[in-house]
C-alpha cells in the first residue's frame, strides 16, 4: 500500500519505503512520555510511527493523527483499533482546530514526516507557524526529512532547533527537534 500511494501521490509522501524501526526508535526516544497527554502526528501513512507511539503512550493520553490521504486514514482505522487513537482527514495547517475538536488546548509533542521541500510556497511556513502555536510551552516539534529545507522554516519560530543525521534509515535522513520556549511566568 505504501509504495502504491507513493506512486499515486509522490509530492505528498516523502519516501518510496517506510522509515526504519531504528529511526523510529531514535526519534521517539526524544519524547518525554511521562508528560505527554496529547501527541499529534502529521502524515501517519501506514502507521510506521503510529504503532510505536501507541506502544509508548500513556493509557489516558491521545494520539491525534492528521492525514490528507483517505486511503491511509481507512487503513489506520481498520488496522489500529485503539481508543487513544483519533485519525482525522485534513491538513496539518488546521492542527489547532483538530486539537480543540479532540477536547485539548495544546499538544505536548508534534511529529511530522511531511516532505516540506515539495509543498507549495507558503504552505510549509503556515504549517510550522500553526505547529508552534499548537504546542504547549516546553512542547517539542519532531521532524524527519531528506533535506535540510525545513530548518529554515523552523528556526524563525523556535529558539532551539537541533539537527541530526540518522544513518540507520534507507535512505539516511535528517531529524530535527525544536522546543517551544517556556513562558517567562512558568520559569520564575
Amino acid at each position: 500500500m505504501f509504495f502504491r500511494q507513493f506512486v499515486k501521490h509522490p509530492g505528498m509522501i516523502g519516501s518510496v519505503i517506510p522509515s526504519s524501526p531504528l529511526m523510529v526508535e531514535a526519534i521517539l526516544d526524544q519524547v518525554d512520555w511521562a508528560r505527554t497527554r496529547l501527541f499529534v502526528e502529521y502524515g501517519p501513512g501506514v502507521g510506521t510511527f503510529t504503532r510505536s507511539i501507541l506502544e509508548r503512550l500513556h493509557p489516558d493520553a491521545t494520539l491525534l493523527a492528521i492525514d490528507l490521504n483517505l486511503d491511509f486514514i481507512a487503513y489506520l482505522e481498520a488496522s489500529l483499533p485503539d481508543r487513544r487513537l483519533r485519525v482525522v482527514h485534513g491538513s496539518a495547517a488546521d492542527v489547532r482546530r483538530f486539537i480543540a475538536e479532540s477536547g485539548h488546548r495544546q499538544a505536548d509533542c508534534i511529529l511530522s514526516g511531511i516532505p516540506f521541500s515539495t509543498l507549495p510556497d507558503g504552505v510549509g511556513q503556515g504549517i510550522c507557524s500553526e505547529t508552534h502555536a499548537a504546542l504547549r510551552p516546553g512542547g517539542a516539534f519532531l521532524v524527519y526529512q531528506y533535506s535540510a529545507y525545513v530548518r529554515g522554516l523552523m528556526a524563525p519560530l523556535f529558539s532551539f532547533v537541533e539537527e541530526r543525521m540518522e544513518w540507520r534509515n534507507i535512505p539516511p535522513c535528517r531529524t530535527f527537534r525544536a522546543v517551544k520556549e517556556e513562558a517567562l511566568a512558568q520559569a520564575a
